[in-house]
């Protein structure tokens, strides 16, 4: 009963760690540091004189109908195409030659006898070793992938940093036959960057994230069991 109480941490160690391996990847939606670090931009009250067709507040008689303030609207078109390829070819090859040896020597000086005698001994008890060795390896992968994904969500200016930029943020679920489709996006815009129709292009996002996931019976159907999962990351073959 000791011995099992002793192995059970033990287990639940190891199965942390597998069961770590496991977890699927996930996009932080929250702002980046230095949007974080960044003070927000202070309104202004100068408003303009009475009588201007352009005015500052909230329903002027000339505006431009873009996306200007905290938790105004705007509309991103996401035009993401991924092209990816990579080749490796990799060869290592080794040799390796030993030689060893060794006999019996003596130093006899000058006398004839001695020498004579330690020659004959060396001959007889010589030792002679050779050993070669070669490994080799050759390895060769290829991958390639070719994606596309376009459609159009709504974000919303979460901060208006202190250079003008907005930090956005915005999400769209979709449910269609018991299956959810989940659209996120967040990033950093330059007002600059959108257009007349206060839309924007998901290339002139800064820091941006894009997540497109779904959840219900097909994705359970296209998804690996616990079990394989589990067996895929302790098999070390």
């Amino acid at each position: 009963m000791m011995k099992e109480l002793l192995l059970l941490p033990v287990i639940l160690t190891l199965f942390s760690g597998c069961t770590a391996k496991l977890s699927d990847p996930e996009l932080d939606f929250k702002p980046p540091a230095y949007v974080e670090q960044m003070p927000s931009k202070e309104e202004e009250n100068n408003f303009a004189s009475s009588g201007s067709i352009f005015g500052q507040g909230d329903n002027p008689l000339f505006s431009d109908h873009k996306a200007m303030h905290v938790n105004d609207i705007v509309t991103v078109s996401i035009t993401e195409n991924t092209n990816s390829s990579n080749s490796v070819n990799k060869k290592i090859s080794e040799s390796d030659t030993t030689q060893l040896g060794g006999g019996t020597f003596s130093a006899g000086g000058n006398n004839a006898a001695v020498s004579s005698l330690a020659n004959k001994a060396s001959g007889l008890t010589n030792i002679g070793f050779n050993a070669n060795s070669s490994s080799s390896f050759s390895g060769k992968g290829s991958y390639s992938k070719a994606a596309s994904f376009r459609t159009m969500v709504s974000a919303r200016i979460i901060k208006v940093l202190e250079n003008g930029n907005y930090f956005i943020s915005g999400r769209r679920d979709i449910l269609i036959d018991n299956e959810k489709q989940i659209i996120q996006i967040s990033g950093v815009i330059r007002p600059y960057d959108i257009d007349q129709n206060n839309q924007i292009s998901s290339d002139k996002i800064s820091d941006a994230k894009i997540a497109y996931s779904s959840q219900g019976e097909l994705d359970r159907a296209t998804q690996q069991g616990w079990g394989t999962k589990i067996l895929k990351a302790v098999w070390p073959f």
